[in-house]
């Protein structure tokens, strides 16, 4: 079974921890062991995994993907003005694929899975599809 959960995004750029979500799904699947792909549909948000104990880690996160990919260019042509946040969602990625043992995510002691929003606010889902061994 293919899971859409629904999230309503608040800010034009933020990265929300799904980490709980996710793993919540998991329980519900009653999986011990396998893996869990996550998914975003969306060409301007991204999924990715970092620490999720300091805040001040995806503040820094955001910063830098700005100053890489600044919202305004010269030399976009992207008629509706955001190529910025679909160069970040390509950086990023639409995807992270984790393993599960003892109905657990597979994740470091500092990670957290996060829907990255780069064109905001918006109502956006994501996919999950955990896969049993």
């Amino acid at each position: 079974m293919v899971h859409r959960v629904k999230l309503q995004t608040g800010q034009h750029a933020q990265m929300i921890d799904i980490t709980t979500q996710v793993q919540d799904i998991i329980r519900l699947e009653k999986v011990d062991t396998g893996m869990v792909l996550v998914y975003c549909p969306h060409t301007t948000a991204a999924i990715t995994i970092n620490e999720n104990a300091d805040p001040d880690v995806v503040h820094d996160i955001l910063l830098r993907l700005d100053e890489m990919y600044p919202w305004t260019h010269p030399s976009d042509h992207h008629g509706e003005g955001n190529s910025a946040a679909h160069l970040k969602s390509s950086s990023i990625g639409a995807s992270q694929l984790i393993p599960i043992a003892d109905s657990r995510l597979l994740l470091g002691t500092w990670q957290g899975i996060y829907f990255c929003e780069f064109d905001g606010p918006r109502q956006r889902h994501f996919y999950v599809k955990v896969q049993k061994d």
